[in-house]
C-alpha cells in the first residue's frame, strides 16, 4: 500500500509539473486566461507552492483582475515570506485598488517593539537564533581549547554575547509569531460591497469597500464576517464578498 501511495504521489507531482510548464508556456504566448486555468488546476490537485501562486497572480494581474492577483501574491508570500518578486508585484497590484486606507500609526512601547521586530518574519528570527546557537557552540569549543587566560576571557565574553543574541532572537520570534497568529487576513472579492454596522443586511452601512482591499477577519456570525481595516475601522461584511488567506 505504501508503494502505491508513493506512486500516486509521484504521478500527481509529475502532472502538476507538466501543468506548471504548460501554464508558463501559455503565459509567454499571452494567453493569460488559459495560463490561469492551468495554475488553478494545480492548486485544485492540492499541489500548492509559492511559485504557482506567484505565476497565477501574474496571470490575473495581466487580466486586470485586481482581487485574484492580490490574493495570489499574498498567498505566495505566506508560503515564502522572503519572496521579493512577489512583494514587488503585490505592490504594483495594490496600486490598482480604489480604497486608500492608511494604517493607524503605532505609538509608545508597541511602536518600539514593532520597529525592532516587524521587519522580519518569525522564521527569520528563529534562524538567527539558530545561527547564534552555532556561534555559541564554536565559542565554547574555543574557550575549552584556549591555552591562555586572555583567550579564555575573550571566548567567555563572546559566549555571553552569543547567549544574549539567542535569547533576544527567540523573544522576537515568539512575539512576531504571536502577532501573526492574531491575524486572519482576507481580500475583498466583490467589486463593490457595503460594510454594515451589524451582521444584518438591513443594518446601516458603516462604509464601502472595493475589490482588492485587504481586511482582517476577527469574528464570524452565520454568513457574516466582522472585519477590521488597517485604520482600525470595524464593520460586518457578507462572507461571500471576501476570500480568506489562511
Amino acid at each position: 500500500m505504501k508503494n502505491l501511495a508513493y506512486i500516486l504521489l509521484f504521478l500527481t507531482q509529475l502532472l502538476a509539473a507538466q501543468s506548471f510548464d504548460k501554464g508558463n508556456a501559455l503565459y509567454r504566448k499571452g494567453d493569460y486566461t488559459a495560463a490561469a486555468k492551468e495554475y488553478e488546476g494545480i492548486l485544485k490537485q492540492g499541489e500548492e507552492s509559492a511559485e504557482v501562486y506567484f505565476n497565477l497572480g501574474n496571470a490575473y494581474y495581466k487580466l486586470d483582475k485586481v482581487a485574484p492577483a492580490i490574493y495570489n501574491f499574498e498567498k505566495a508570500l505566506l508560503l515564502n515570506p522572503g519572496y521579493k518578486d512577489a512583494e514587488v508585484n503585490l505592490a504594483f497590484a495594490n496600486k490598482m485598488v480604489i480604497d486608500d486606507i492608511k494604517a493607524t500609526p503605532k505609538v509608545g512601547f508597541s511602536k518600539i517593539v514593532h520597529n525592532l521586530t516587524g521587519s522580519y518574519h518569525y522564521d527569520t528570527w528563529a534562524w538567527m537564533a539558530v545561527s547564534f546557537s552555532v556561534f555559541f557552540l564554536l565559542l565554547f569549543i574555543g574557550y575549552y581549547l584556549a591555552g591562555t587566560t586572555v583567550l579564555k576571557r575573550i571566548f567567555f565574553v563572546g559566549m555571553f554575547v552569543a547567549l544574549l543574541g539567542i535569547v533576544l532572537n527567540i523573544i522576537a520570534a515568539v512575539y512576531v509569531k504571536s502577532q501573526d497568529s492574531r491575524q486572519n487576513p482576507a481580500i475583498v472579492y466583490a467589486e463593490v460591497v457595503s460594510v454594515k454596522g451589524e451582521p444584518n443586511a438591513k443594518s446601516q452601512d458603516a462604509f464601502i469597500l472595493h475589490e482588492g482591499t485587504k481586511v482582517n477577519v476577527t469574528e464570524t456570525v452565520d454568513n457574516w464576517k466582522k472585519i477590521v481595516l488597517a485604520d482600525d475601522s470595524v464593520g460586518w461584511i457578507e462572507a461571500n464578498a471576501i476570500k480568506e488567506l489562511k
